[in-house]
């Protein structure tokens, strides 16, 4: 387990069925945090001593997830020995994008036979959380209104998104209800690759091969199915080696 755990909790856990299959995505490039990704794929370079996929999989083993679908590009066959030999209490399977990398939304996509259940977790592997006063994932979990939503997006204010160089992806309404925000504008939001979806946000007609989730969220935000909720904790975008050492030199006042 992480040594990074969360607080004491204040207030109950919340309540919500944290569904049983996720989707981790772990097949992109990695370009950005070159020299480290020479010769390991991104979701296996390490923070605080410890592989970002393995990281993940304690939070998804701590919220009861029993099976996590991977993608795998790059690198696959180290990313497949981690899993194989690194991985213990929780079922995983593969979903193998060798030939092709499909991005995030053609990932889904390709790993959609292997996810069995509806809803289902997608998490990137390449982010790395520390929860609040609560499991994260339960927090989701909580929040998901199966009647009103197709996508729930874990979100946190651009002011505490660490080492994180964007302006903000979404605006909120008070019902958690999102919408983009405008080209050359700052939004409030950051989403933070963690995010609850329902097999409905897969019906009809979609791009063949690679494409982004951006797709499916407009397709969401179109019909008024794509909510968010905010993250209590800790979040940072890893996404480059001095955001890595960034990282751990702030864990380490944690």
């Amino acid at each position: 387990m992480s040594r990074y755990k969360r607080p004491l909790a204040l207030r109950p856990e919340p309540e919500g069925k944290v569904p049983e299959v996720a989707m981790v995505m772990a097949a992109g490039l990695g370009k950005r945090m070159r020299p480290l990704t020479a010769t390991r794929p991104k979701p296996l370079v390490e923070v605080a001593g410890k592989a970002l996929l393995d990281h993940t999989f304690d939070h998804l083993r701590a919220a009861g997830v029993r099976k996590a679908v991977v993608n795998v590009h790059y690198l696959a066959d180290s990313l497949e020995a981690h899993l194989a030999n690194r991985v213990s209490g929780i079922e995983t399977a593969v979903s193998d994008e060798r030939d092709q990398l499909l991005e995030t939304g053609g990932g889904l996509v390709r790993a959609l036979p292997l996810i069995d259940a509806d809803p289902f977790l997608a998490v990137n592997s390449d982010n790395f959380w520390v929860d609040g006063p609560v499991d994260s994932l339960r927090l989701l979990a909580s929040n998901w209104d199966d009647e009103k939503m197709d996508a729930l997006l874990l979100l946190v204010p651009l002011a505490r998104a660490y080492c994180h160089n964007g302006q903000g992806d979404f605006h909120m309404s008070p019902k958690g209800v999102l919408r983009r925000k405008k080209p050359g504008t700052v939004a409030p939001f950051v989403y933070i690759g963690i995010q609850m979806l329902s097999k409905r946000l897969f019906e009809g007609e979609l791009p063949e091969g690679a494409f982004s989730t951006n797709v499916l969220w407009d397709r969401a935000i179109a019909a008024k199915r794509c909510y968010g909720t905010v993250h209590q904790g800790l979040w940072f975008d890893v996404g480059t080696p001095a955001a890595v050492r960034k990282t751990e030199e702030m864990l380490a006042g944690v």
